[in-house]
């Protein structure tokens, strides 16, 4: 019997339908112009997605996002692999602020009001800041977090790209601000800093999305902070954790209790002394005192606690095994220290990340970190690994 149009169409769609069943493919968006090249007509054949994922997420928070999966390393011929040198990407999931930065010549004390010499704002917050410094580490780096729509939002963004930073996981929101930071600088170098969450701390979705936990999983190393909200690190902490991704989790940000579930998929856990005393409740005023308050950490579930220790360096942990201990690079001059820890993390990241020894990492960790403080403002100085390997050479 001949078929009516109708029914040719009925019959085609229910066989698509058939055949879509069990997929499990990229979300396409016109930001993404699959070639030849990449082998993106059979999803099976490309390996940044050969996880199958079932994604249930909601999320009811207006918000814009950029689906450009891995577009942002792509060169301008579509017929070149898209990652550079198809590294594994470091992926930085974590906090974005605008730093409003005030010059003082020290705090002012319980109701007194002072003035200071300037001020200014600029783009900031530790997981902006590790991402951009992995950008001008020259390693390929993504950025998971959230903005709002506003003049920050625009700045950081800016920031973040202008550091050679993959922004298609930036996400802007319509119902928070941009996250702020008020950072009194001393004339010493010294830093106190207050932090208002914004868009860090609110309207993320229930569960992340299948682009970005895709993202996660294809990492080589994920840098985690705790200015977002800790049901966020544990999402993408498992994630990573369950595709044998390493996770190296700051320990800065929110002075709540760290919730084991997420130090248990941590590969390191990076303190500074005042931060691990206030996790350990432990003194750590010496370097017996620090390795006692690290046992605890052992306890809680991790393995490696990576401390860092001011002017007195850092130290690596392993559990069963000596400690390595660091000393600083000394800096010519102390400008500002703000950004110096999330200098030295991702820094030791990248190195961790491309092969380098444990005492490696610690030292190119350490000659990143004196450059940033010879620089005022967190993101803007960060070093370029030129200027690393050259301080090598000469300290």
């Amino acid at each position: 019997m001949t078929q009516t149009p109708k029914q040719n169409f009925e019959e085609e769609k229910r066989d698509t339908v058939e055949n879509m069943k069990g997929l499990a493919t990229p979300l396409q968006s016109k930001y993404w112009h699959p070639t030849a090249q990449n082998n993106l007509k059979n999803p099976e054949s490309f390996n940044l997605y050969s996880h199958p994922v079932q994604f249930n997420g909601k999320n009811n928070n207006p918000i814009s996002r950029k689906v450009k999966p891995i577009s942002c390393f792509a060169s301008e011929n579509q017929n070149q692999p898209i990652l550079k040198e198809s590294k594994p990407p470091l992926v930085v999931v974590g906090s974005a602020n605008a730093d409003i930065y005030v010059e003082i010549d020290r705090l002012p004390k319980e109701g007194e009001t002072i003035s200071a010499k300037t001020g200014q704002t600029l783009a900031g917050g530790k997981g902006a800041n590790q991402a951009v410094c992995g950008g001008k580490l020259d390693y390929p780096t993504f950025f998971i977090g959230q903005v709002g729509e506003d003049a920050h939002g625009r700045l950081i963004t800016e920031a973040l790209e202008s550091g050679g930073v993959c922004v298609d996981h930036l996400t802007t929101v319509a119902n928070a601000p941009t996250g702020n930071a008020v950072v009194m600088l001393q004339s010493d170098g010294e830093n106190s800093i207050i932090i208002v969450g914004g868009a860090n701390m609110s309207c993320w979705p229930e569960e992340l999305s299948y682009e970005d936990l895709e993202i996660v999983r294809s990492a080589g190393i994920v840098l985690l902070q705790r200015e977002i909200p800790d049901f966020v690190n544990i999402q993408v902490a498992k994630a990573a954790r369950n595709a044998g991704v390493p996770v190296i989790l700051d320990a800065g940000g929110a002075d709540s209790p760290i919730p084991l579930e997420l130090l248990r998929c941590v590969e390191i856990f990076s303190p500074n002394e005042t931060e691990l005393a206030r996790i350990t409740k432990m003194p750590t005023g010496n370097f017996e005192q620090i390795s006692n308050a690290v046992e605890q950490c052992y306890d809680m579930g991790v393995n490696q606690v990576l401390v860092k220790l001011g002017a007195n360096g850092s130290a690596l942990f392993t559990k069963g095994e000596e400690p390595l201990r660091q000393p600083i690079i000394k800096a010519a001059k102390v400008i500002d220290t703000t950004g110096a820890g999330d200098t030295f993390t991702a820094a030791f990241a990248v190195a961790l990340v491309e092969g380098k020894s444990k005492e490696e990492c610690l030292r190119f960790a350490a000659a990143a970190a004196s450059l940033c403080v010879q620089v005022k403002g967190a993101i803007p100085s960060m070093p370029e690994k030129r200027a690393v390997f050259n301080l090598l050479q000469s300290a």
